[in-house]
C-alpha cells in the first residue's frame, strides 16, 4: 500500500502516520524528520532549512525532491510506505507522479485552524532525542520519558503561534492546490482529525477499505 497522509501542520499526520506504519507494516516517511535530524547534524541541508523552518516557510521544491527521490529508492519501499509532509506543492506533486509509477491513495486529514494553533502550541520536544510530547503528557515530569534527559523540553520554533499561522497561511496559498490537483486522478479519502487518536485511526482504515 502506497499512502500520502495530506494535511495542514498540527493536524495528525505524523501519529497517525506512525500507527499505520506499525499496522501495514509500510515505513513511514517525514519529510520534517528527516530536516530536522539535518538540522541537528549540521549538514549542508541542514543548515539551508532551518532559518526557513524557523520562519514557517516552505523548504525550497529542489531540496524536498532530492530527498524523496532518494528515501523512495531504498529497499524497504518496495512495498509501499506513507509519505508524511511530500508533496506540498503541485511542483512535487507533478514529480512524484513521474517518480512514483505505481497507484497510491491519499488520506486528507482536516481540522479547524484554531484546534491546530491550540494543539501545536500545546506540544514540547525532548531536546536530546527530538520526541514530542502534550504539555499533559509532560505535567510534573523534570526529565523526558524517552531519553530520561533531565530539562529537556522546550517549544519549537515552529510549534509558537506566529509561525504556526504563517505555516498555515503558507499551506492553504501553496499545498490546498495540491489536493485539488490529485482530485479527478487519485483516490482521496477524508477524514476529520479531531477525536482520540485511535478514532480517527480507525476511520482511515475503514474509509481505504471502501
Amino acid at each position: 500500500m502506497r499512502l500520502i497522509l495530506f494535511g495542514a501542520p498540527g493536524v495528525g499526520k505524523g501519529t497517525q502516520a506512525k500507527i499505520l506504519s506499525e499496522k501495514l507494516n509500510i515505513p513511514h516517511i517525514s519529510t520534517g524528520d528527516i530536516l530536522r535530524q539535518a538540522v541537528k547534524d549540521q549538514t549542508e541541508m541542514g543548515k539551508k532549512a532551518q532559518e526557513i523552518m524557523n520562519n514557517g516557510d516552505l523548504v525550497p521544491d529542489d531540496i524536498m525532491i532530492g530527498i524523496i527521490k532518494d528515501r523512495l529508492g531504498k529497499s524497504d519501499c518496495t512495498n509501499g510506505f506513507i509519505l508524511d509532509g511530500f508533496p506540498r506543492t503541485e511542483i512535487q506533486a507533478k514529480t512524484l507522479d513521474k517518480v512514483m509509477t505505481n497507484s497510491f491513495s491519499i488520506v486528507n486529514i482536516y481540522a479547524d485552524e484554531e484546534e491546530i494553533i491550540k494543539r501545536l502550541n500545546n506540544r514540547r520536544a525532548c531536546k536530546e532525542c527530538g520526541k514530542i510530547f502534550t504539555l499533559e503528557e509532560i505535567q510534573g515530569l523534570n526529565y523526558c520519558p524517552n531519553c530520561n534527559a533531565e530539562k529537556s523540553f522546550y517549544l519549537r520554533d515552529d510549534d509558537k503561534e506566529d509561525v504556526i499561522r504563517n505555516r498555515l497561511k503558507v499551506f492553504n496559498n501553496l499545498t490546498i492546490p495540491v489536493l485539488n490537483y490529485y482530485k479527478n486522478n487519485r483516490k482521496i479519502v477524508n477524514v476529520n482529525g479531531i477525536g482520540r487518536v485511535e478514532e480517527v485511526n480507525n476511520l482511515i482504515l475503514q474509509e481505504l477499505k471502501k
